[in-house]
């Protein structure tokens, strides 16, 4: 079969990009099920992405929202099987044509091996029998126009919604890699618990994450946020301040990037040299995040430069990976396993 897929299955977004076709799909990795079949073998979902995201905290009695995945990796093996099988069926890629089909998968590069190979096992239930893994870092680079096979260094800084990953690599290899899991699903917990004891006001994750994502628009820009008053349990409107809101989330930031800051400690002077001159590329949901790339800049010392597509490069490169092999068999055994 001619082309192949590249995919990103984040924790919060699954994204599927056709070799030849681009972006065929991009929807929150959610599922809707029958609560009585969410922790047996035979899961089937109702709703998959958006529509699914759409019921979150929001089912009715007997129906439960499922995330496979936790973290940037599968939690629960038959979930994701089912998740990934709808996910492409609705992405209008029938089982015939999936069938012996290549894919290159992005998968954190801190994922372990067993996390891994749960990967590897829904894609060939999918019927994807060719599937290969590259580390996450590494397909985003490529898929922001990086070569990773070069005599020259890059580093690469990916937010994602349960990962938070920076990279150093050079000629095929890896130079320094930290990885935490303080990442976007962090900041909406952070603004929940914000809201709850600041302002004794309860709401949903959608709110929280619509909040989260309103301080992307232009500064001084407020939003009304509406929950439940814990005094009264009454609804009760918030009006906020975008300020606020990122005062609220500036903790979590930097302990992002205090965590990811180590990754300098390894880096030799002329690969320091290089990523100076050229600055960290920076992708991921939660880059998006209003003044994000500032704090990088100041926390890391080095210039910052967003990825023009933040939230599709890495399934867009591992698509762009299918034509050069040279890159997965370079990168294949570069995961790093945690200490």
């Amino acid at each position: 079969m001619s082309g192949g897929f590249g995919i990103d299955v984040g924790t919060a977004n699954t994204v599927v990009c056709h070799r030849t076709r681009g972006v065929v799909l991009d929807e929150p990795s959610v599922m809707v099920v029958r609560t009585s079949e969410a922790r047996t073998r035979r899961v089937r979902p109702l709703l998959v992405g958006r529509e699914a995201r759409d019921l979150m905290g929001r089912c009715p009695v007997g129906l439960t929202a499922v995330r496979p995945l936790h973290d940037g990796v599968i939690v629960d093996l038959e979930a994701a099987r089912a998740f990934m099988a709808a996910l492409l069926d609705k992405a209008a890629l029938p089982a015939w044509q999936r069938i012996g089909a290549r894919a290159v998968i992005g998968v954190p590069a801190g994922a372990t091996a067993l996390e891994r190979r749960a990967l590897l096992e829904v894609a060939d239930e999918a019927g994807m029998r060719k599937a290969a893994l590259i580390p996450e870092p590494i397909a985003g680079a490529v898929g922001c126009g990086l070569d990773p096979l070069e005599p020259r260094a890059h580093m690469v800084l990916d937010i994602g919604g349960g990962t938070s990953e920076i990279t150093a690599f050079c000629y095929g290899g890896v130079l320094s890699h930290r990885s935490s899991r303080i990442a976007g699903d962090e900041m909406t917990l952070t603004l929940y618990r914000y809201l709850r004891a600041e302002h004794q006001l309860l709401v949903g994750e959608l709110t929280a994450e619509a909040l989260k994502c309103a301080v992307d628009a232009e500064e001084g820009l407020s939003t009304v946020v509406q929950g439940i008053d814990l005094a009264t349990g009454r609804p009760r409107l918030k009006t906020l301040e975008s300020a606020e809101v990122l005062e609220a989330l500036q903790p979590t930031a930097d302990a992002i990037i205090a965590a990811l800051a180590g990754v300098l400690d390894d880096l030799p002077p002329q690969a320091a040299d290089d990523v100076l001159t050229e600055g960290v590329v920076v992708f991921g949901g939660s880059s998006l995040l209003r003044g994000f790339d500032k704090l990088v800049e100041s926390a890391l010392g080095f210039p910052v430069r967003m990825a023009d597509r933040p939230l599709t490069c890495v399934a867009e490169g591992a698509a762009h990976c299918l034509g050069d092999p040279d890159v997965v068999r370079a990168y294949e055994d570069t995961f790093i396993e945690a200490g």
